[in-house]
């Protein structure tokens, strides 16, 4: 899918057009061979630096040719909106043609690239390429932020019911968060690397106001990484403590189920002893027989369990 986007001078409303002019900006998400090639053939830039972004394994990088200057950053995508929080990270490219024209590049429809198309990023110009290269990687990097919050509000109300579980359904749900941060951790450091070198001010042109919105970028960033490290070492924490409440839970379950049937078998031993071929005397023909039965093994259960309780085991 090709999308080409642009607005006037001193216009914040972005507009979309149908044709490649100059001053635009084109979104491609996962394009045809044919959308492709029009972009290539209009601009006259290397195809392989579009291709290579459709790479999900594509790494976190700069690359510079003649006429253009590809960065590539990792950015969190749900991978499944019936799963709550369950997220990956796949590559976002962002191309700067000649110093005309931005291209972004991905596999999947990014939420930050929504906004840019919805005209919700202020002070957002098409003509403006480095400010618009850093206020995706400051979107994308508070997007990181976005994520890692629900994240953690979910991990607290796991971490309730895991009190009380005696299942694995509630651990499996903690390792495929711990699994989400770990995504989000190498991807967060790869894109570090990636703001460092353009701080330097050797790839893009910066601006004065440009450097202080990439400052932000880097400090969201490195927030990012912070808050998946944390949130990383308290779940492996709790993980490893709940695994051991859940067998302990289980254990409970268990000497429980054990005592009410030491309980249970008083009676059920009492009337197979007496239901057997045996004299039992003048008691055979006592009319309250069966009742001192009952009382008689109602009274040693209850000894029992109250025995099995004092020493908690029941």
């Amino acid at each position: 899918m090709i999308k080409i986007f642009k607005n006037e001078l001193d216009d914040d409303k972005v507009k979309k057009i149908n044709e490649i002019e100059d001053n635009c900006w084109i979104n491609l998400i996962r394009p045809t061979e044919s959308e492709i090639r029009y972009v290539v053939d209009t601009l006259g830039i290397d195809e392989d630096l579009i291709v290579k972004v459709l790479d999900e394994e594509e790494l976190p990088r700069i690359e510079k040719t003649d006429n253009a200057t590809l960065i590539v950053v990792d950015g969190p995508f749900m991978e499944d909106s019936h799963v709550k929080n369950k997220y990956t990270t796949y590559p976002l490219g962002i191309i700067i043609c000649n110093d005309l024209h931005v291209i972004t590049v991905s596999l999947k429809e990014f939420h930050v690239l929504k906004e840019f198309e919805q005209g919700k990023v202020k002070t957002f110009y098409t003509y403006k390429k480095s400010r618009f290269l850093i206020q995706l990687l400051l979107r994308t990097a508070s997007s990181y932020l976005k994520a890692l919050n629900l994240i953690n509000a979910d991990i607290h109300k796991r971490e309730k019911v895991l009190y009380h579980s005696t299942s694995n359904k509630q651990l499996v749900e903690l390792l495929d968060i711990e699994k989400t941060l770990v995504y989000f951790i190498t991807s967060l450091k790869a894109n570090d690397v990636v703001l460092d070198k353009l701080s330097k001010g050797n790839t893009i042109t910066l601006y004065d106001e440009d450097v202080e919105l990439l400052e932000d970028t880097m400090i969201e960033n490195k927030q990012g990484i912070e808050m998946c490290t944390i949130y990383k070492e308290i779940l492996s924490s709790i993980t490893d403590t709940y695994a051991t409440i859940v067998s302990n839970n289980l254990n409970v379950v268990m000497k429980f189920l054990a005592g009410i049937t030491i309980v249970l078998s008083i009676p059920t031993m009492i009337s197979s002893f007496l239901g057997m071929n045996v004299p039992l005397g003048s008691f055979e023909s006592n009319p309250y027989a069966f009742t001192i039965v009952c009382i008689l093994s109602f009274v040693l259960a209850i000894i029992v369990a109250w025995m099995l309780k004092k020493k908690d085991m029941l």
